[in-house]
């Protein structure tokens, strides 16, 4: 399959975790048959290691951090021109303060909910005991 997205290209997260989610990098490595990427500093995973020795050399037990794979689909190549639209969005969107108080036209149109059918208790008989459903034990 052709892949648009290439080492060296810059991407944005589209999908994913809350943290990675909007972040901007660098690709460093691509996988063609398994539609991943692995993207500079995005989904960084710690992986508990043990000490091993292999053909002489020893490799010392540790956390190592690394960046692991996402799909490609969960990224969107990012250019200059997309690059400063999403900056200039950024600044005219201005947060809006919400006001503590409703204004009276809003207040008089809420109405209460409504009971649901089931939910009210059986009437009482005349001898004073309430009625029992089918199965149901005093």
């Amino acid at each position: 399959m052709m892949m648009k997205i290439r080492k060296g290209d810059r991407v944005r997260v589209v999908r994913g975790d809350a943290e990675d989610k909007g972040k901007v990098g660098e690709v460093i490595r691509v996988l063609p048959k398994e539609n991943r990427i692995v993207v500079q500093g995005v989904n960084l995973v710690k992986k508990h290691q043990r000490q091993t020795q292999s053909g002489g050399k020893t490799i010392p037990s540790g956390i190592r951090e690394f960046e692991a794979p996402i799909h490609i689909s969960n990224v969107q190549l990012v250019t200059e021109a997309s690059e400063k639209a999403a900056s200039k969005e950024k600044k005219a969107a201005k947060p809006v303060k919400k006001s503590a108080a409703k204004p009276a036209a809003e207040a008089s149109e809420t109405k209460p909910t409504p009971r649901r059918r089931g939910a009210a208790k059986p009437a009482a008989d005349e001898s004073g005991s309430e009625k029992l459903g089918a199965g149901e034990n005093k």
